[in-house]
């Protein structure tokens, strides 16, 4: 239906109709080595990877020299645009002097010391503590083991339930699928972790309802999306999150935003969602945009009432990982922190936001389409009316010049790099609607 994009890494010339056969054959295993996240290598394998070469602001190219609309900045994560060179001249540089030493113990590259201060001077809660992680789903792993830990310290080892909500997306390490409200993702692997629960993801009083089976004495964490992404781009209903946060208060259960993709300004004149919407988290998850996805690295956010038992000497807490705190990646971020400041992104988000609610409000009423979903932050969503159509609309996309991909139950996840002007957010608008009359048609 629409055109397959193979990798090839140079042109071969073919003799005959076996030889072309059999050249497909080994190209077909050759694109089958790689295992693609959350894929069906069974039609990738059949049909090829869509390979991309090459990105500059909001615009990606594929190996055959196509350009696309970049309408997921990669995965929620490229916040200042494709193809930042002062980035990848911070981490040469970083390399160059010290690729990555230990943080375990009292060591720790100059540079991650200097991040994590920066970062404190913006966290969603002031004197917040910093640890640094591989990604998002480390970040979340490492706020469930804290959040248990903590209660322990404090005295009160059976608050152990660590609860989340349906259509949440919380990474994909043990944790983090235990939490997840997308029963996809938890099907086939029994019980990961004891002591997780799910509630449903727009009714506070849930939770409420929750802890009142259970007892506060056992819950020790919820985890909350403020917008839930991944899920399906779900925006929090009017008073929920004030609401939830004061029941956590209420009955001492920590409240730990999950700011994987809202974080570092997605969410619109904030730097955090938590900021946006009064919070004050007593752990904030975060990644993607703390480097634009330059680098790998995310960070956890935690309250000084949370650290202090870890802080008054004698207690240690084991848990770290051999990369988190990468010099190379906390340069990156660095540099990352400069771009946003210097032109203002936050800012930029937020008109982004008007922007895509404005451009994308007309999408509702396309007969392919049940619901647009915007108005916070530089994300939305397009609900197709048949989810079974996602495959067809992603390929549509492509079709009229458009990266995309399909979200929760086949929403069309729309997620920019801050940088995307007024004008293109309408034309990114313009060819979404023209890949849905395709798809009807």
């Amino acid at each position: 239906m629409f055109p397959r994009i193979f990798v090839l890494a140079e042109a071969v010339p073919v003799a005959s109709e076996s030889a072309a056969a059999d050249a497909a054959g080994m190209m077909c295993a050759m694109t089958s080595t790689l295992w693609h996240g959350f894929a069906d290598m069974g039609a990738v394998s059949a049909n090829g990877p869509f390979a991309i070469a090459r990105g500059e602001g909001v615009h990606i190219w594929d190996t055959e020299g196509k350009q696309y609309l970049d309408s997921t900045a990669g995965l929620w994560f490229t916040n200042v645009g494709h193809g930042r060179t002062e980035i990848g001249d911070a981490v040469g540089r970083q390399l160059g002097t010290l690729a990555h030493y230990s943080g375990f113990g009292d060591i720790a590259p100059a540079i991650t010391i200097e991040l994590a201060e920066r970062l404190g001077e913006i966290a969603p809660v002031p004197g917040s503590k910093v640890f640094f992680t591989s990604g998002g789903s480390d970040s979340i792993d490492t706020a469930a083991k804290l959040a248990r830990r903590y209660w322990h310290e404090k005295g009160l080892p059976d608050k152990k339930l660590i609860v989340g909500r349906t259509k949440a997306y919380h990474g994909m390490h043990v944790a983090g699928t235990a939490l997840s409200g997308l029963p996809p993702n938890r099907d086939g692997y029994g019980e990961l972790m004891a002591d997780a629960a799910t509630i449903d993801w727009d009714d506070a009083k849930s939770l409420l309802g929750l802890i009142e089976r259970v007892g506060a004495d056992s819950v020790a964490a919820f985890f909350c999306e403020p917008v839930i992404g991944a899920g399906g781009v779900y925006l929090p209903p009017e008073g929920y999150l004030s609401e939830i946060r004061q029941i956590c208060r209420d009955h001492d259960v920590l409240f730990v935003a999950d700011e994987v993709v809202t974080g570092f300004g997605r969410i619109g004149g904030s730097w955090f969602a938590s900021q946006r919407f009064d919070l004050a988290p007593d752990m904030v998850t975060t990644a993607k945009g703390l480097t634009s996805g330059y680098v790998p690295m995310g960070a956890v956010f935690i309250a000084p009432h949370i650290a202090e038992p870890f802080y008054s000497g004698g207690v240690w807490w084991r848990h770290g990982y051999t990369y988190g705190g990468h010099a190379g990646a906390a340069a990156a971020a660095m540099a990352n922190l400069d771009i946003i400041e210097r032109e203002g992104l936050v800012g930029e988000a937020k008109r982004i936001e008007s922007d895509l609610h404005t451009a994308l409000a007309p999408l509702a009423d396309h007969v392919a389409v049940s619901e647009v979903r915007s108005g916070i932050g530089a994300i939305a969503a397009v609900q197709l009316a048949d989810p079974a159509t996602a495959p067809a609309a992603v390929a549509a996309l492509r079709a009229h010049g458009v990266s995309g991909r399909a979200a929760g139950q086949g929403a069309l996840q729309i997620s920019p790099a801050f940088v995307m002007t007024t004008e293109q957010v309408h034309e990114l608008a313009q060819r979404i609607g023209d890949a849905l009359d395709h798809l009807v048609s």
